[in-house]
């Protein structure tokens, strides 16, 4: 039985750059029976905002939650793809939606949390207007992308939306395909589409971001990578190669796996490619994050930061 009856559409947010402490936050404050109740908090719902927590397999390096902590607090949207499918900024923001109307129904607030801020963006603000999958298109870009090869269709690609081409990296067939979809089916760049810039309506959303202290993140990404590692990562990634996992899936492109593809046989260069890339990716998670709408910014790892997220929740249940 949940300890308070949350509003059917409050929902929080918490985001932040890998390694800030989102997961250990939200554990202790909605992790522990007694906690919430000294808080005056109701049982959670996580919607993970993180689009690799959601392949099957990926578990160390993509810090997935532990199962006690999955017991204790209960999770969506981990573990619901294999490495080898694709999982769309779409299928996150209609799945999301799914488990906030759980989390109403069953009583629990549901908090959306990750660092995919691609992710997050969409789902506070909706998905751009562009037109939906078109079997039959992609099923021929694909065909021409195997017999006239990426170099030709990128070509066509700069010929008809020059910034998408300059944006999407040269390997990245899967925003390549749906680039070329979009100026085929309708004759207009991608960026013609462009994702709204305000909140959607049918949610209360209260959207907090995690602010680690300057000179504070990097080690802290080091730290992670290093018990990564020492839990077995390596062993893990070697276990998705023998089940014909490769380069060329989407779940093997992820920060701590596409690292052990590249050739090095050496770990300690592998881990230190790892937090090279890791530590470049939190940068640009914090740029994007700055540009969400209507965020609060509050400091990473501090008492405050908990009393912060415990107040807001409160003040949206009560519909402040």
């Amino acid at each position: 039985m949940a300890s308070a009856m949350p509003s059917s559409n409050f929902v929080l947010v918490l985001v932040g750059p890998t390694a800030s402490g989102k997961t250990a936050l939200l554990d202790e404050l909605f992790g522990s029976r007694a906690e919430r109740r000294r808080l005056g908090l109701p049982e959670a719902l996580v919607i993970s905002a993180d689009s690799m927590q959601a392949y099957r397999g990926m578990d160390i390096g993509t810090a997935k939650p532990s199962p006690d902590l999955l017991e204790r607090l209960p999770h969506r949207l981990i573990d619901i793809r294999d490495v080898k499918e694709q999982y769309t900024v779409g299928d996150f923001v209609r799945l999301a939606d799914e488990a906030c109307a759980e989390a109403a129904a069953s009583g629990l607030l549901p908090i959306v949390s990750g660092g995919t801020g691609y992710y997050v963006r969409n789902f506070i603000c909706g998905l751009p207007s562009a037109p939906a999958a078109d079997p039959e298109l992609r099923a021929a870009v694909a065909r021409d992308l195997a017999g006239l090869g990426i170099a030709a269709m990128r070509a066509e690609l700069a010929a008809a939306d020059p910034e998408s081409a300059a944006r999407i990296h040269e390997n990245d067939q899967y925003r390549l395909t749906r680039a070329l979809e979009i100026v085929r089916a309708t004759g207009r760049p991608l960026g013609d589409f462009a994702a709204p810039s305000v909140p959607r309506h049918g949610y209360r959303m209260a959207a907090l971001a995690l602010e680690p202290p300057p000179g504070e993140l990097g080690p802290r990404i080091d730290a992670r990578v290093d018990a990564m590692m020492a839990a077995g990562l390596p062993a893990e990634v070697e276990s998705l190669l023998e089940r014909g996992c490769g380069p060329s899936d989407p779940g093997m492109k992820a920060i701590g796996y596409r690292e052990f593809l590249a050739g090095e046989s050496d770990l300690g260069a592998v881990a230190r490619a790892i937090k090279r890339d890791t530590r470049s990716y939190a940068k640009r998670q914090m740029t994007f994050f700055r540009a969400l709408p209507g965020v609060e910014w509050i400091p990473a790892g501090r008492a405050e930061s908990a009393e912060r997220l415990a107040a807001v929740a409160r003040s949206g249940l009560a519909g402040l």
